[in-house]
C-alpha cells in the first residue's frame, strides 16, 4: 500500500474531515520525533501506510456495538489516537511512560478528541471501566497482554492484536494456557502480516 493509497483508503471509508485530523496527527508525530523516539525514524516517510492505515484497519475487526476501546501501551497513539479520530466512542490510552503520556494528551487537545482519555499507568494497575475492545501494537506477547489486561478485560472483550509474521505461532503458543476463540486476519498493509482477533478469553 502506497502513501497516497493509504490516505485514499481512509478518506473513502471515514470522510475528509476525519482524514484531515489524521493529517494533523501525522504532523504532530513527525515534529515530535526529533525529541523522542515515538516511531522508528525510518518509517516516518511511510507514516500513512506503515502506521496510520495499519492502525485504522483494526476497526474492521471490532464488534459492531463497541463503546469502550482500550489501547495498551499506546506510545505514539497507535492505534489509540487513530481509533479515537475515526470514531465517536470512548477510547482509553494506557501509557506508563511520562513523556509519551504527555505527548498523547497534547494530541488529544490539539485534535479536539474529547472521546479519548490518557491513563498514565501500567496496564495491570489501570483503574478503568471494562473494555469492549483491547488493542496493543508492539507491546508484549499475546499471553502477556491477556495477563496485563485483567483489570479491564472480561469474557466479552475482543482483543485485536497486530502481530506481523509471528501471528500464527503466537496463537499456537497462547492456546496452551488460554481458552478462547482465536483467529488470524491478514493485514491490508502487508499481506505477510497477521492480526490476532480473540474473544471469550480465559485462563486454562
Amino acid at each position: 500500500m502506497t502513501e497516497d493509497g493509504a490516505i485514499a483508503w481512509i478518506a473513502a471509508r471515514w470522510g475528509d474531515a476525519r482524514t484531515s485530523k489524521l493529517r494533523r496527527y501525522a504532523e504532530l508525530v513527525t515534529t515530535a520525533a526529533s525529541a523522542q523516539n515515538l516511531v522508528a525514524p525510518s518509517t516516518l516517510s511511510t507514516i500513512w501506510s506503515r502506521h496510520i492505515a495499519d492502525s485504522a484497519q483494526l476497526l474492521n475487526f471490532a464488534p459492531a456495538k463497541w463503546t469502550h476501546w482500550v489501547d495498551v501501551g499506546s506510545g505514539a497513539g497507535l492505534p489509540g489516537i487513530i481509533v479515537a479520530a475515526l470514531s465517536d466512542n470512548n477510547v482509553s490510552l494506557i501509557e506508563p511512560r511520562q513523556l509519551r503520556a504527555t505527548f498523547l494528551r497534547e494530541c488529544l487537545h490539539y485534535l479536539d478528541l474529547d472521546n479519548a482519555t490518557v491513563v498514565h499507568a501500567k496496564a495491570g494497575a489501570a483503574a478503568i471501566p471494562p473494555a469492549d475492545v483491547v488493542s496493543a501494537r508492539a507491546v508484549a506477547s499475546t499471553g502477556q497482554l491477556f495477563t496485563m489486561s485483567h483489570p479491564f478485560a472480561t469474557k466479552d472483550t475482543t482483543f485485536i492484536l497486530p502481530k506481523g509474521k509471528s501471528a500464527q505461532s503466537e496463537v499456537a503458543d497462547v492456546r496452551r494456557q488460554w481458552h478462547g476463540m482465536f483467529h488470524v486476519e491478514q493485514s491490508i498493509v502487508d499481506p505477510a502480516s497477521g492480526i490476532i482477533v480473540a474473544t471469550g478469553v480465559a485462563r486454562r
